[in-house]
């Protein structure tokens, strides 16, 4: 991958398999940017909370990640939607602890923490998360 390639690639979450699709195709692409080891572990663990979400509650989604390398920079983004019943409170959704599904309320701020950035937009009918992650590299 030389400078300014970009790396993409979509996978359908309809399945538990599917997770570990998305898992390894975003572990592929960080690779491939030249992320290390833990932040590779780190964005693979970000996608399956959200991955793992998008099927539980939403009936399933989509997971799209890019990877992107421009000189120095390379950024690292997901986007995982589903068409489910939304979030009703997405704040509170971000509160560690917080769950409408009776786990352990950690999958959302989990992520958040694991990510330098992760917005939610939702409604019902449509959830989408975009968690991005960037790093700079010297020559």
């Amino acid at each position: 991958m030389s400078a300014g390639d970009d790396r993409r690639d979509v996978v359908a979450i309809e399945a538990s398999e599917d997770i570990i699709r998305a898992r390894r195709s975003g572990r592929d692409i960080a690779r491939s940017l030249d992320f290390s080891l833990a932040d590779q572990t780190r964005l693979a663990t970000a996608i399956s909370e959200i991955a793992r979400n998008a099927l539980h509650y939403g009936g399933g989604g989509r997971c799209e990640i890019l990877g992107h390398r421009a000189g120095v920079q390379r950024e690292i983004t997901i986007i995982i939607s589903d068409a489910g019943p939304g979030i009703p409170d997405v704040a509170q959704a971000m509160i560690p602890g917080f769950s409408t599904g009776h786990s352990l309320g950690m999958g959302i701020p989990g992520a958040r923490k694991l990510m330098d950035r992760l917005d939610i937009e939702s409604r019902v009918g449509r959830t989408m998360v975009v968690m991005t992650m960037v790093r700079r590299f010297t020559t």
